[in-house]
């Protein structure tokens, strides 16, 4: 099985590397205004999802090894969006050794609406896949920020196109098992929560606060005005939240490939 080719933008070869784990999307293209913002500090590898229908979590964590150990001879932070944030914890919870920080934007524990988890893959197997296009537009006031500007939208939409069918809908039925809540205490390296406070998708503040009270070096900081896909967004500078937190918690310098 062949792994898509990870999205990777270095600062230099003595910079901390930062892996970047996409969302339910899993293509990591939503990524493209902030690597290069995130490159002037650390060392940029963004993750691609496989799109497989029949992979795991522990899979998913395991092809995430694979890529840490080809990029990195030592820990990585690890950001992940969404359902990158719980791929991203998992993989902590199963190599807390290859994991020197954690930041997660807009996720989640487990998901409350299980019903919901059960209902959507047998809709979207159902749905002629060339009309997802179609109903993205229909859902976007609860995916976006109210301020992203046309052409934040835009970009978006045109990036959506080249999600895959059966990886984004293995993703949703793998969170019909997913649950972290009793294993956050168990995450050791230092921990970032971001979460928008416009989040019509899922309850990231309520979420991030309820993760961030049970990690053991974590804390929280809610991202005013922005919803759930927040990335995308001509004024958001996701270095701007992860470097001052970064300054407080790096143990030294580190030796990349």
């Amino acid at each position: 099985m062949t792994r898509p080719a990870h999205l990777r933008e270095a600062m230099g070869s003595d910079s901390q590397t930062l892996v970047l784990v996409p969302g339910l999307d899993g293509t990591a293209l939503l990524f493209y205004r902030q690597i290069p913002l995130l490159a002037k500090r650390f060392h940029v590898v963004a993750f691609p999802l496989p799109n497989e229908s029949d992979h795991s979590m522990d899979e998913l964590v395991a092809e995430l090894r694979e890529l840490v150990d080809e990029v990195s001879s030592g820990p990585v932070i690890l950001c992940g969006e969404s359902f990158g944030g719980a791929l991203s914890m998992s993989f902590a919870l199963a190599h807390p050794e290859e994991v020197c920080g954690l930041v997660i934007v807009n996720s989640f524990s487990h998901i409350a609406q299980r019903l919901n988890l059960w209902l959507a893959p047998w809709a979207l197997r159902a749905l002629p896949w060339g009309a997802m296009a179609f109903m993205r537009r229909f859902t976007e006031h609860r995916l976006h920020s109210p301020h992203a500007l046309p052409e934040d939208l835009h970009e978006f939409r045109e990036r959506s196109k080249a999600i895959g069918r059966e990886g984004y809908i293995r993703r949703l039925e793998i969170l019909r098992d997913y649950d972290l809540r009793d294993r956050l205490e168990e995450l050791r390296p230092p921990t970032l929560f971001l979460a928008g406070d416009l989040d019509q998708l899922v309850p990231s503040v309520e979420e991030a606060r309820f993760m961030s009270a049970r990690a053991p070096q974590a804390e929280m900081q809610i991202l005013e005005g922005y919803g759930h896909i927040c990335l995308i967004n001509h004024d958001f500078d996701l270095l701007d939240r992860i470097g001052p937190w970064w300054d407080r918690h790096d143990p030294g310098p580190v030796a990349d490939v």
